[in-house]
């Protein structure tokens, strides 16, 4: 947004971030988190500190001590965004999503370099990567948490390059899907609450994870690699020795049974399993692309994995989509769901995971996120934070503002879109047939989402979702084009 734009809604953003004053601690660092937030909602084409700086008629190096010197409380600036989206925002049908984007960097000196996957780039590349958290409610959505991935080799095992960068020896290497599950922890933790959680094939297949995931109660639909191995059957598993193998080598119990088929990979379940043979493929319309509707088939199973013993778990749904104009193209998902979740459902939420494509999108074209030019660890990670606050801000001004509202005046079915029947009530949950596991409130603000949808009966399963979050063309997060002060 230009200046004079700023300026109209800077009332507007002034009540807004009094909401971090306790965070900030001095008045000098408000007036710092202004300047920088302002400097990222408006239309600089760099949206670093001096051009921020510039623009505000500050010198730089106030900005600079502000990411990494000034004494403000980060972490608890990070947990208020998550205590506002709790109290304004909760849904019952909210879906987090979590991914993780790449920032291209040079050299070797900003904290957290390598050369590593690089996916604004899609090659290896010299790069930073953070993990994020997002949230999704209907039309709102917004980035709730991010954190940086200390690699392994190159860094965590050499504390003196990390001391070079301000990381504390007390940051050591976390696989990222480790980093997801604190970030999930800590959001539940605040308040927030999740009909579901989905996300790609990387963390998917990290069964530790999907395990850390069910401990806390939580829904998931996972895409999972495939090579991802479990069991259509529950393999027989004996808890005590048999009479008959008494004075023999003991083993350990429980155990498998020695004849069972074992454990196969989910590729090799699609070619030969007799049981998924005989599942039909359904046809669904996911969702509309920029080129016309995306059809896939899906058909699900359940589905035993592996837990951290080697036994069979608990029964899951493994569901397998393919693309209706490209066969070849296949993707599969699990999910621990209740059993009576309909298929749709499942579909509509693992295909919402283009969400957070978007919110890193409209961080990085509208907010800058990735123009930082800062290389200490302390500075990123604040900058990250800023990046939520500021999107929290843009995600709310556009939802007041967006004029009209997204209709819903289609259903998916297993042939398709069909109109709304007469009689149904459009306002029921979107996705309450899925029900959700019971789990008490947790930490601060626990109460701030505390309504469950209800699991609703099998016979009205066809009749539930609704096309909101299906549309992949949602309006990028601009707040001049559409304000009419």
């Amino acid at each position: 947004m230009d200046a004079d734009t700023i300026l109209r809604i800077r009332p507007m953003l002034t009540e807004y971030l009094h909401e971090f004053d306790r965070c900030m601690g001095r008045i000098t660092n408000l007036a710092h988190l202004r300047t920088y937030v302002s400097g990222q909602l408006g239309d600089l084409d760099r949206k670093s500190v001096e051009p921020m700086a510039d623009a505000a008629g500050v010198p730089p190096r106030t900005l600079q001590e502000f990411l990494s010197m000034l004494k403000w409380d980060d972490q608890a600036a990070r947990d208020q965004v998550q205590f506002r989206v709790a109290r304004r925002h909760a849904h019952p049908d909210s879906v987090g999503v979590i991914d993780e984007t790449s920032f291209h960097k040079q050299g070797n000196k900003t904290a957290c370099v390598q050369r590593q996957w690089c996916g604004s780039r899609g090659k290896k590349e010299n790069c930073v990567v953070s993990v994020h958290l997002g949230y999704v409610a209907g039309d709102f959505h917004t980035l709730i948490d991010g954190d940086l991935f200390l690699p392994e080799e190159t860094w965590h095992g050499n504390r003196e390059r990390c001391r070079t960068v301000g990381i504390p020896d007390d940051v050591v290497y976390r696989a990222k899907w480790k980093i997801a599950l604190e970030q999930v922890q800590r959001a539940l933790g605040n308040g927030l609450r999740f009909s579901w959680l989905t996300f790609d094939e990387g963390y998917g297949g990290k069964p530790p994870f999907l395990r850390g995931l069910d401990s806390l109660g939580q829904n998931y639909v996972a895409e999972i690699p495939v090579s991802f191995v479990g069991w259509t059957k529950p393999p027989e598993v004996l808890y005590r020795e048999h009479s008959r193998n008494k004075g023999r080598r003991r083993r350990k119990f429980p155990c498998l049974k020695v004849r069972n088929t074992p454990a196969v990979e989910v590729r090799n379940i699609l070619t030969w399993s007799p049981i998924l043979r005989k599942v039909s493929w359904q046809p669904y319309r996911v969702k509309d692309g920029a080129k016309g509707p995306m059809v896939w088939e899906a058909k699900r199973i359940a589905f035993w994995i592996k837990d951290e013993n080697g036994m069979p778990s608990r029964s899951h749904h493994l569901m397998v989509t393919r693309n209706v104009l490209k066969p070849d193209e296949v993707k599969f998902f699990l999910s621990n769901a209740p059993e009576s979740t309909p298929t749709e459902v499942l579909l509509l939420v693992a295909f919402s995971r283009w969400r957070i494509e978007r919110l890193f999108q409209d961080s990085k074209t509208e907010l800058g996120m990735d123009h930082f030019e800062v290389r200490k660890y302390p500075s990123i990670v604040r900058h990250l934070i800023l990046t939520c606050i500021s999107h929290l801000f843009l995600a709310e001004f556009w939802l007041a503002h967006r004029g009209k509202k997204f209709g819903v005046d289609r259903l998916p079915g297993t042939q398709g879109y069909a109109s709304p029947d007469p009689g149904m009530d459009l306002r029921r949950s979107l996705l309450s047939p899925a029900g959700r596991i019971d789990r008490g409130a947790i930490g601060h603000n626990a109460g701030a989402q505390c309504c469950d949808s209800l699991l609703a009966s099998q016979a009205n399963s066809q009749a539930i979702t609704r096309n909101r979050d299906m549309v992949e063309k949602h309006p990028h997060l601009q707040v001049a084009t559409m304000l009419a002060l």
